[in-house]
């Protein structure tokens, strides 16, 4: 019986099959720390995979019963193009109502179903700790199926990754999980739906790693390849077992081939930098045109869509058999030409307005046309190169997606996976990172993150497991910081210490700044008694007590080289300066910013954040039961604190009862509340700061 009891409770420890982890109820997060659950992320993972595979079916049938309604006005969920449409000029007009439709969902809706899906799933790991709102699981395939159905340029893997992973976050808050947990069970359902959506299991889970993730791990790999198997088990019984790409056989004389191969991959990585900079400038221009309505953006670019589909209507639409003919060599040079002009035109306008659509299918058209243009404008040039057009269309396919998106084992994979040509290996590897090689030199964002890094986010490329080579300064660094100023006695300054003011109190030491704000030096607490013991007058000038020659740190660098300098300069502290301007300082950062920011990742990794089915399972009341919430303090009185969470409209706060004041914390810090539900509001229990504003 002792045997027995004991392989259950092993068995129960890898699934985490108990009320308290199934239900996050531990009664104090003082407690040890969560550790990650394999076994139970596993199962959960799997019921991901499997809703992401049937809303992926459901998703494609609803592209095709749009598609029907607007272009052939019959009902059917077919899947077809809308180039054999009849409308005539009329055509012009059904992408604008389509554009017209999603301005409005996004407006009344959520304005998180615009864009192309993968961006916004990224935003969620980065911003929102992996938390999905429930109504972009409804929203984003609905609107993504209207603006496709309509005409939109685009494919259906942008919606199916940020719609499967809106499930896979919705899982993860139905049950009690710790936001790493979360993040997992969300790169799950994205993973799965690509999976899905085109028959690659593999893909899938490069894509989660390399966009998502940033990390190759166990505990991420395993639940990974379980969610995107069971999608695609879903697919071969929802959709059958079908290669997306049909494609002949090839002749990809790779040993003659290589130069033309380095070549385009060179032409693929400067096109993707004109892509990726034309999509921001018309992104650009968008946010700046106040005098039209947001609501009425997407309509403006479906306009430009419109006319130049009524002249070349193969632009409608994901183009999926547009871009089988592209690798099958059946179009003309002229069709070719034509689709690199206006499908790139059309699908920068359309996603710069803010639409809803994916990328990699109107990138593989573009980037197929490219290679196979290339290959008959080499074979005029040099009769003798002989190159395939069609093998250099598979070769280029996925390298202008690789590019922009700067995720190169992706869609190096997916154009594998997509054709089944196996031939084309290293050819597709060629180009692919060359191309992404050209990216790297001259984009500092991809089109995956130029949009978060405009708003402020820090967003990495490569995954480290270090979390203070993932932060950078400025992610951490204080910005409101008390300062000495360079004609202040060292006695004046001793005094303001000795007050105990609370602002200079957190520091060992203050930077030296004038009235124009530039840096001149620092001065430490240690030095302040030097120069006291020297004159204990204390008339010496604090800029004379203090050190001039300084070890500084960059906005831009990682949190990890500020701490290294640190080390190397046995010291504790480093004032934050303009790159281009060495005297003007913008931040401060010390041990304790150092501390807070590797509490924050521990935070994510560790502390379990209760879920829905816990919150019902005690009742509406959750008397007597220890809940907690993460936040930024907006406000503190010695009666109440007001938190700030990610979840809430800026603005808006949480309001906790103190039985007693609270030192130390202040407007600015993120803390861990711990609060209990009372018949006058919610009470606190305990307060953990997190990290601390300086």
């Amino acid at each position: 019986m002792g045997l027995a009891r004991s392989r259950r409770s092993t068995f129960e420890e890898f699934l985490g099959l108990n009320s308290a982890s199934w239900f996050g109820a531990r009664d104090n997060a003082s407690q040890a720390p969560s550790e990650f659950r394999l076994g139970f992320i596993s199962l959960l993972a799997s019921l991901a995979g499997v809703i992401s595979g049937i809303v992926a079916f459901l998703l494609y049938n609803l592209i095709g019963l749009f598609t029907n309604l607007a272009f052939y006005h019959t009902w059917s969920f077919r899947f077809r193009g809308a180039e054999q449409n009849q409308l005539g000029i009329w055509v012009i007009l059904v992408p604008v109502i389509g554009g017209l439709l999603i301005g409005l969902v996004a407006k009344y809706g959520s304005p998180k179903i615009r864009g192309h899906g993968i961006p916004e799933a990224m935003e969620a790991v980065l911003v929102s700790r992996s938390r999905i709102e429930a109504k972009v699981a409804i929203l984003k395939p609905i609107s993504a199926a209207i603006g496709i159905g309509t005409g939109g340029p685009f494919g259906a893997e942008g919606p199916i990754i940020q719609t499967g992973g809106a499930f896979g976050s919705l899982i993860g808050q139905l049950v009690s999980t710790t936001t790493a947990e979360r993040k997992v069970l969300l790169a799950c359902g994205a993973g799965a739906g690509l999976a899905a959506m085109f028959n690659t299991p593999i893909t899938g889970a490069l894509l989660a790693i390399e966009l998502l993730l940033f990390e190759f791990q166990a505990r991420s790999f395993i639940p990974l390849m379980l969610a995107n198997s069971l999608a695609v088990a879903v697919r071969l019984v929802l959709f059958g077992d079908e290669t997306i790409f049909r494609v002949g056989s090839f002749q990809y004389d790779l040993v003659r081939g290589i130069p033309y191969y380095a070549i385009l991959g060179v032409l693929c990585g400067f096109s993707a930098v004109g892509f990726a900079a034309a999509l921001k400038w018309i992104e650009e221009f968008f946010d700046h045109m106040k005098k039209i309505p947001m609501v009425l953006h997407p309509a403006i670019g479906a306009l430009g869509l419109g006319i130049a589909g009524y002249f070349f209507p193969r632009v409608f639409g994901p183009g999926y058999s547009t871009i089988g003919d592209v690798l099958n060599v059946n179009l003309a040079f002229t069709v070719l030409l034509l689709i690199l002009i206006l499908k790139a035109a059309v699908v920068l306008l359309s996603l710069g307005s803010g639409t809803s659509g994916g990328t990699l299918a109107p990138m593989f058209m573009i980037s197929g046309a490219i290679g196979s243009a290339f290959a008959i404008v080499v074979n005029h040039i040099v009769p003798g190169a002989h190159l395939s057009p069609g093998a250099y269309a598979v070769a280029a396919m996925g390298a202008l997606l690789c590019a922009c998106a700067r995720a190169t084992f992706t869609f190096m994979v997916c154009a594998i996976e997509t054709t089944h040509d196996f031939h084309a290996v290293v050819p597709v590897i060629l180009v692919c990172v060359i191309a992404d090689a050209i990216a790297v030199r001259f984009m500092p964002n991809s089109i995956m993150t130029e949009k978060l890094a405009r708003l402020g986010f820090n967003t990495r490329h490569e995954y480290e497991l270090n979390a203070l080579k993932q932060l950078s300064v400025a992610d951490v660094m204080a910005r409101d910081v008390a300062i000495a100023a360079p004609g202040d006695t060292v006695r004046e300054l001793a005094d303001r210490f000795a007050a105990g003011d609370l602002k200079m109190s957190r520091h060992q030491a203050l930077p030296i700044v004038d009235s124009s704000g530039k840096l001149q030096g620092i001065v430490t607490q240690g030095d302040l008694l030097r120069a006291l013991e020297f004159d204990p007058s204390g008339r010496m000038n604090v800029r004379d007590a203090g050190a001039q020659s300084l070890i500084v740190a960059y906005p831009d660098e990682r949190v990890f080289d500020a701490v290294t300098k640190m080390l190397n300069n046995n010291i504790g502290r480093l004032p934050v300066v303009d790159r281009d301007d060495p005297r003007k300082m913008v931040g401060y950062i010390n041990r304790a910013n150092v501390m807070g920011s590797w509490r924050g990742h521990m935070h994510e990794e560790s502390v379990r954040e209760h879920g829905w089915l816990r919150n019902l399972s005690t009742g509406n009341g959750w008397n007597g039961t220890i809940k907690t919430v993460t936040g930024h303090v907006a406000a503190i009185t010695p009666y109440e604190i007001r938190i700030q969470t990610d979840s809430q409209p800026i603005g808006a706060a949480q309001v906790f009862i103190l039985r007693n004041p609270v030192r130390g914390v202040v407007a600015g810090d993120e803390v861990l509340i711990e609060f209990c539900r009372e018949t006058d509001g919610n009470v606190v229990s305990r307060i953990t700061e997190l990290s601390r504003h300086q």
